[in-house]
């Protein structure tokens, strides 16, 4: 390796496989784990975000995770610069980083490197970005944006209202677009030798039966008790962004049944991960491990040792 920081990605759709592999490589390797998670971060949505338990965790440190209050702000930005100093602690102190998760915005902003602009917020322009994305839908607004920065719109999924939002601030703030702002900040290179590992199923049922069997789970483990507290409790911004939350929100307000919020949400994170598997095969220097075909722990040692020679 060369003196950049060694980082091991292990990145991939909800319920690939992504926890419990990457805590046995954290054991082979001396290896501590930072969440890519971008709901992780909160504290309280502990069976919806699917946050790692003790038992799960074996020991491991597992940094960047259930450390926000619910309701506070957390961007792109301070989550790269964040991740970029627990991995220069976790490398030294002589152990390998392994950053872990499913956000590609999150991954790509730290391996990448990217620098993120110091403009100023327009309250006003955001009240009135977010009033007309709850009226007129994603779909719309994704449209403005695509009229004077296709390339960010094209890489955004109408319910992505926050980031359709910043991009459009961005530009009416600046006079840049967030695809020249992206261009200008990969200028510095990055800092990480990085080896990253995309899991993936080639049959894609078979990633779907692994997404309805968490969703079952998460039930059983209390996840209709964790939603009915945040909506108790007032965290209707943050919660309406986390799939697993605002899924039964349709449910306690008696407008449908717990079957059908169930089925939701198991339709909604079939969703989501597709949108994660997009993201991730747009970026470069990924390698992609087929776990219904093959051994995914083997792969990625023999990926591992080839990487540190």
């Amino acid at each position: 390796m060369d003196k950049k920081i060694p980082l091991l990605c292990i990145v991939g759709p909800t319920a690939s496989g992504k926890t419990g592999l990457s805590v046995e490589l954290a054991l082979r390797h001396n290896g501590e784990i930072i969440s890519c998670d971008s709901m992780q971060i909160y504290k309280g949505m502990d069976i919806a975000t699917a946050k790692v338990t003790a038992e799960e965790a074996r020991g491991i440190p597992h940094h960047l995770v259930d450390f926000l209050p619910i309701g506070e702000s957390f961007s792109v930005s301070d989550y790269a610069g964040m991740a970029h100093r627990t991995a220069e602690e976790i490398y030294g102190r002589g152990k390998l980083p392994i950053l872990v998760g499913g956000t590609g915005l999150y991954y790509s902003s730290l391996v990448e490197n990217i620098t993120f602009s110091e403009e100023k917020i327009d309250d006003a322009l955001r009240t009135e970005l977010n009033t007309r994305y709850e009226r007129e839908g994603g779909e719309r607004l994704l449209k403005e944006l695509a009229q004077f920065d296709p390339k960010t719109a094209e890489t955004l999924h109408p319910k992505n209202g926050k980031r359709i939002i910043r991009a459009i601030e961005i530009y009416r703030n600046t006079g840049i677009t967030m695809s020249e702002q992206r261009a200008r900040s990969r200028e510095n290179p990055s800092p990480y030798n990085h080896l990253s590992i995309c899991l993936v199923y080639r049959d894609r049922q078979k990633l779907y039966d692994r997404i309805n069997l968490r969703v079952d789970k998460m039930l059983e483990d209390g996840l209709i008790d964790e939603a009915r507290n945040f909506y108790d409790h007032s965290f209707g911004k943050t919660a309406s962004a986390a799939i697993g939350i605002k899924e039964f929100k349709p449910y306690f307000d008696g407008l449908t049944t717990l079957e059908e919020a169930t089925e939701k949400l198991k339709r909604e994170t079939r969703r989501y991960s597709k949108r994660q598997l997009t993201w991730f095969r747009r970026c470069k220097n990924i390698r992609f491990i087929e776990c219904d075909c093959c051994d995914a722990l083997a792969e990625c040692e023999k990926l591992y040792h080839e990487w540190i020679l």
